[in-house]
Parts: C-alpha cells; sequence; structure tokens
C-alpha cells in the first residue's frame, strides 16, 4: 500500500486597484518605521502611494493605554491617488488599546489582523474592555485573523540571546513581514535598509531580519488567507523617483534656492512639533555650507536668522502656531528693516499646546494680520509633499527679489505625509535673482526703491560709504534716518504695501480642476487638496458641473482668483478650521462663499467633501462631517 503525496493547493491571488492600510499599536511597537518600511517597498515595486502617519501627543503615555497609540495609514494603488485613503480596509492592531482606537475607521468585511497575546486581562483593562474583543462576538463583520505575533516572534529569536524585552521589540518586523507576503512584496528593499541602518548593531540587524523573515513564512505557512493581493505598478512618467515627506522636501527645497541663489543658507530654529524634522534634515547637509542653530527660544532663533539677512545670507526661521505667535514682533522688524527673511509654520491644532501632534489649518489669519500695525508679507502655502521643494524655492525666490519676508504656511497632513517624488532636472531650475547694493560714492539711500519690484537695496554691512540706520523706528524715505513725518509714514507703509501686491504680477495663473465655469467652485489650500481634488472628480464623473482649484498663493492673491470665482454660481471653501480663508475670500471679492469646518486634528475625507458637494447641489439632505463634535455641532 503506497501512501498519497499530499500537495497544498496553490494560494489564489486576486488583483485589486487600491488598498489602506494602517498599522497601529503603542508608541514603543515601532508603527511609523513599519508603515515607512512598508512604504519605501511600494515605492520600489512602483505603485503610486500617499501615507498619514498619526503620532501620539503624549511623549511617555503609559504602556498599552489610548494615549499612547501610533498610528500610520497608507494607501498604495496601480492608479494616480491624492489621498492615504479614508478608511483603512486592513488594519493589524497591536494590542487592545490600538483596536480600540482605530477599528471604528476600518470597512465593513475588512481584514483585521491582531497580536493576540497582548489581548491579557492588563492590557484590556487600560484599554477599558469589559471583555475581549476577540472572543465576545463585537468584531464579527470584520475577517479576523489572530496571530501570536508576540510569542512567535520570541521562538524565531530564541537562539540569538537576547532578552525577552529585545525580542519584543522586533515583533513589528514579524509583522511587517506577514503584510509583504500578504500583498506579494519582496523582503529585499527592507533587507537592505535595516542592514544600513543597523550595520552597527549585528545583533540588532539579525533579530530584525529573523522576525521578518519568519513573519513572511508564516504567511506562506498558516494558511489563516482566503487568499493573497496583487495590486500591479501605477503608469508613472519616466524618471528617477524616490519617496519623500512634506517635511524632507522643505528642506532639500531651501537648499536647492541656496545653490541656485549662490548664497549661504543659515536656519535658526527651536524644536517645536510637526516642525522639528526640517532642522534634523537640515543639520545633515553641512556640505552645501548649510549653517542650522538650535536656539534656546522661539524669539531668538527668528532674531538669529534676520541678523543673517541683515549680514548678506539668507535667514531661514521655522516653528509651528505657537512658536509663530511669540516670533510675531521679530517679524514685524523684518518688515520694517525689509529684509530677505522666510518663516516657516508648519501648522498644528490649537490653541495654545493644543494637540501638538494633530493637523489644522489655523493659523492663516495670525500669517495674515497677526502683527501690530499695517505688517504686510508674503505668504505661500504648498499643497502636497512634494510640492514642499517647489514652493520652498519660490518662497526664497520672493523674498530675495522683493526684499520681503515671506511665511511659508505648511501643515501636519503636509509636513508629515509622504508620497513618490519625481527628482526635477536641477538645471532646469532657474537662478534666483538678488543683488547687494554697491558704493556708487556720494549719498547713500538705503530705501531707494527698484522701480520694478519696490524692494530697497541690501546693502551688507561693513562697506565703507554704505553705513545705514537700522530697527524697528520709521525711517525716511529719502535718508534712512529716523523720521516722524506723517507724510513719510504713510509713503514708507503703503510702499511696503504694494511691495507685498506687486509680487502678484508674477503668479502663474491659476488651474482649475474641471470646466472654467459651472454650479459650484472648491476651493482649498494646504493640506485638504487630496480630498478636494478626489472629491471633486468623483462628482464630475457622475455628471455634475463641479470644479476645484487650490491656493499656493495667498497673500496675494493670484490676480485671476476674482475674476475665476464670478464664473461658478456656487463656491465651497472646505478648511481645517472655523473658516480662515473664506473670510478673506468673502471680505476681498464680496463672494457668498460657504464654509465647510473640520477641527477634529484629522484630515478631510473624501466621504466628507463629496457629501458637502451633494447638499449643495440638492442632492441630499444637510451633510454631518465623520464624527460626532462634542456640542453637537457640525461642520460648516
Amino acid at each position: 500500500m503506497t501512501t498519497p503525496t499530499l500537495t497544498r493547493p496553490e494560494q489564489r491571488v486576486e488583483e485589486l486597484e487600491r488598498v489602506t492600510i494602517r498599522f497601529c499599536g503603542d508608541s514603543g511597537d515601532g508603527m511609523q518605521l513599519t508603515g515607512t518600511q512598508f512604504t519605501r517597498t511600494a515605492a520600489v515595486y512602483g505603485n503610486d502611494l500617499a501615507t498619514y502617519p498619526d503620532f501620539p501627543a503624549e511623549i511617555r503615555a503609559p504602556t498599552g493605554s489610548l494615549p499612547g497609540v501610533s498610528g500610520f495609514q497608507l494607501s498604495f494603488a496601480s492608479t494616480e491617488i491624492y489621498t492615504p485613503g479614508d478608511a483603512p480596509d486592513v488594519l493589524v492592531a497591536m494590542n487592545p488599546a490600538a483596536l480600540k482606537t482605530n477599528v471604528g475607521d476600518l470597512v465593513e468585511t475588512g481584514l483585521l489582523i491582531v497580536d493576540e497575546a497582548e489581548f491579557n486581562a492588563v492590557n484590556l483593562k487600560k484599554a477599558a474592555y469589559s471583555s475581549n474583543p476577540l472572543d465576545d462576538g463585537s468584531l464579527a463583520k470584520y475577517q479576523l485573523i489572530r496571530i501570536d505575533i508576540t510569542h512567535n516572534t520570541e521562538k524565531a529569536l530564541a537562539e540569538t540571546g537576547l532578552s525577552v524585552k529585545d525580542k519584543f521589540r522586533s515583533r513589528n518586523f514579524y509583522a511587517l513581514g506577514v503584510i509583504l507576503w500578504l500583498y506579494g512584496r519582496s523582503l529585499e528593499t527592507t533587507t537592505r535598509w535595516a542592514e544600513q541602518q543597523f550595520k552597527r548593531r549585528p545583533d540588532v540587524l539579525d533579530a530584525n531580519l529573523k522576525a521578518l523573515s519568519a513573519g513572511y513564512n508564516f504567511g506562506e505557512t498558516a494558511e489563516l488567507f482566503h487568499a493573497r493581493y496583487e495590486v500591479k505598478p501605477a503608469p508613472v512618467k519616466p524618471g528617477v523617483y524616490r519617496h519623500i515627506s512634506g517635511n524632507e522636501a522643505t528642506a532639500l527645497g531651501f537648499v536647492a534656492a541656496s545653490v541656485k541663489a549662490g548664497l549661504p543658507l543659515f536656519y535658526g530654529s527651536y524644536p517645536i512639533t510637526p516642525a522639528s524634522d526640517i532642522l534634523h534634515e537640515l543639520s545633515k547637509l553641512k556640505s552645501f555650507g548649510v549653517k542650522t542653530f538650535q536656539a534656546e527660544d522661539e524669539i531668538a532663533a527668528v532674531g538669529a536668522a534676520i541678523g543673517a539677512a541683515y549680514g548678506g545670507a539668507m535667514g531661514l526661521t521655522g516653528t509651528s502656531g505657537p512658536g509663530l505667535a511669540l516670533k510675531s514682533e521679530a517679524i514685524n522688524l523684518a518688515v520694517m528693516t525689509e529684509l530677505p527673511l522666510v518663516i516657516v509654520d508648519v501648522q498644528r491644532a490649537g490653541p495654545s499646546t493644543g494637540m501638538p501632534t494633530k493637523v489644522e489649518q489655523s493659523d492663516l489669519l495670525q500669517a495674515m494680520y497677526g502683527r501690530n500695525g499695517d505688517s504686510h508679507v508674503v505668504i505661500l502655502a504648498p499643497q502636497t509633499p512634494s510640492d514642499c521643494y517647489f514652493m520652498a524655492i519660490e518662497a526664497w525666490r520672493i523674498a530675495l527679489k522683493y526684499m520681503v519676508p515671506v511665511i511659508f504656511l505648511s501643515d501636519g497632513y503636509v509636513a508629515n505625509g509622504s508620497e513618490p517624488w519625481r527628482i526635477p532636472d536641477f538645471d532646469s531650475i532657474p537662478k534666483l535673482e538678488w543683488k547687494y547694493a554697491t558704493n556708487k560714492g556720494g549719498f547713500f539711500n538705503p530705501y531707494e526703491r527698484d522701480p520694478e519690484t519696490l524692494a530697497r537695496p541690501w546693502a551688507v554691512p561693513g562697506q565703507a560709504g554704505l553705513e545705514h540706520r537700522v530697527g524697528g523706528i520709521e525711517k525716511s524715505s529719502e535718508t534712512g534716518d529716523i523720521s516722524y513725518d506723517p507724510g513719510n509714514h504713510h509713503r514708507m507703509t503703503m510702499a511696503r504695501k504694494e511691495r507685498v501686491e506687486r509680487v502678484a504680477r508674477e503668479i502663474p495663473p491659476t488651474e482649475i480642476n474641471g470646466p472654467d465655469s459651472g454650479d459650484l467652485l472648491v476651493v482649498g489650500w494646504g493640506g485638504t487638496y487630496g480630498a478636494i481634488t478626489s472629491a471633486v472628480n468623483r462628482a464630475r464623473g457622475r455628471g455634475k458641473k463641479v470644479s476645484s482649484l487650490h491656493l499656493r498663493y495667498i497673500n496675494p492673491f493670484p490676480p485671476d482668483l476674482g475674476e475665476i470665482l464670478s464664473r461658478f454660481d456656487k463656491v465651497l471653501v472646505p478648511e481645517l478650521n472655523t473658516g480662515n480663508l473664506v473670510w478673506m475670500l468673502r471680505a476681498k471679492y464680496l463672494v457668498d462663499a460657504v464654509p465647510f469646518n473640520k477641527i477634529a486634528g484629522q484630515p478631510f475625507k473624501i466621504r466628507e467633501i463629496t457629501g458637502k458637494i451633494q447638499e449643495l447641489l440638492g442632492e441630499s439632505g444637510p451633510y454631518e462631517l465623520g464624527f460626532a463634535p462634542a456640542s453637537g455641532l457640525s461642520g460648516g
């Protein structure tokens, strides 16, 4: 009698157009690293992608507690996408707290992968569970996959000699291995990264790679999954690509501007979430002549940047909303001295300390009006992570040419998010215009203005014949001496205002997504770009006369904006604030723009804006945001 040979049936592979995954766990579980490594692999494979990391605000929240949950969401696709997805198709929850705070976002019938070893009595109590959700039927509408990630990782690392604590730290690589297998992704990209990252810690490298391989092999052999999934590469323009975050792109853009200007870059900053990564990135680029200065406070940081500008360098400072408030008096000094200064504000949820790691767009009116006197500055706002590179260069082009402070108004969604970036041809980026004042002999007037830009001469100190007064007291337009003459103050104030307004002459025509007239125009700025664009494209796919535009130049506005607004019956302005841009549009253009506001520390979902579009087009009743405000009030 012969024993029959048992053959395992071939694993079914389903092709998907787009998948959204969220990794979540304790702040020490390495979820940001796990998400980033899967993102790198998807980028190398050729998928279009978008990411959104969600950091806990507490620096050292108790392990396993609800406030300590850290998450990383990514969406990857075989087509062009604009957001990291409304809701995850797959949720990886490393403990009960992560499950409780995130499972409500998982799509119905979505794949839920949990580390069942962590669902013990202690952790369940920390997450305020009265019973184990893995056993009580409350997760019945999801595809629940229970994996003993903790113990499986310990077994895989049994011969490494590491402590239990150190083995525990590698379980995120085990989870990553499972997901890489599930979506047919190679371990090569993560392996190469780990070999570089941990080359000085061979024990850590060995542990992580063994855990990664064990998770991958578990997926292959455990037969827990009904199918594997394939998301094919997206069609892209030829070129060299890398995946990049907004803060990384911002730093590289500033260095590129420095190279194109042929001037040294000085960055003075005080560490503050979510702007600190710019300081970290710029500090690595000393080979490009970048000088970074971690100041003792926000005021010292901006003061040093102004000093650098006075000395003929590119003075740059960065912060978030609370720091912008502290810098306001010094920014006014830059306005009065008419020096080229760029101020980065990576907005976060406020007021006061607020929610430091959460996203909001509530600093626009502060950037516009938050200084004493008639204090006019240029305001730019990047719309995507990769756009930060180009707008950083544009900020310096304007600051140097017009001798004016420029506020670079980013936000936590743009700054922390990432996407594929086609590295531009550096030679195609024009050189930045600037000129130092020269001694022509005779009298030197520091406020003799360029007839085109109204910029005053940039007189570097220490040159004979170019001596001039500086400071915050008003100066004579004819001599540069201190002046209290009423007529002179009026002339100087109007010149500073007109100088900013003349920037509009160089703003390119506004791009409209969709027809140039119609029933509804959706206007946005900053990190709302992806959700707005996706929602408008969906509406137009249903035959609706809906368009959108996204403002990257906010002060001054593009010169064609008013005419564009007049061509649409209705204007909708979604913002992550109580209504900043909509207030400015109403005031300047007398347009009855409709606000749609969300102040939850989270970005807009596509479906929220889609619902508001339907409401304004008369397709449904009043639309609520996808969360329940504590007061019972709804956005907009």
